[in-house]
């Protein structure tokens, strides 16, 4: 098996986040990834992804993944059934941050517990 197919699942994530500037080569038995995704979430996605496949620090890969937007973490449009504290579980890994998301858009809300589908949150850094 290449190296491209091992790693291919990360690959197909890369077209589904519509990495920027994609460039992948296989040489010598490590495959170079190179690309700019829109947040560092998304950033943080392929690296996870790298991991799952090739262990914490694979020598087998060799990525270069540059983030377009540092102001924020992500952007996430709000549907049906979404919390602040489900946002905040999903992005960082802890719900108890969901006012960190709530004070980053007290443009567009009032209240904590009141978010609409539709909505597109900041996430902050």
């Amino acid at each position: 098996m290449s190296v491209k197919d091992k790693y291919k699942a990360v690959l197909d994530l890369g077209m589904k986040l519509q990495v920027a500037n994609g460039d992948v080569q296989e040489k010598d038995g490590v495959l170079t990834i190179k690309g700019q995704t829109r947040t560092a979430y998304e950033k943080n996605l392929l690296w996870d992804k790298i991991k799952e496949i090739g262990g914490e620090s694979p020598s087998d890969v060799a990525a270069d993944i540059t983030v377009a937007t540092t102001d924020y973490f992500h952007k996430h449009t709000v549907e049906s059934g979404d919390t602040l504290s489900g946002i905040a579980k999903k992005y960082y890994k802890n719900a108890g941050q969901y006012m960190k998301i709530f004070e980053a858009n007290k443009n567009i809300l009032s209240n904590p517990d009141v978010i609409k589908p539709g909505q597109e949150l900041i996430i902050p850094n």
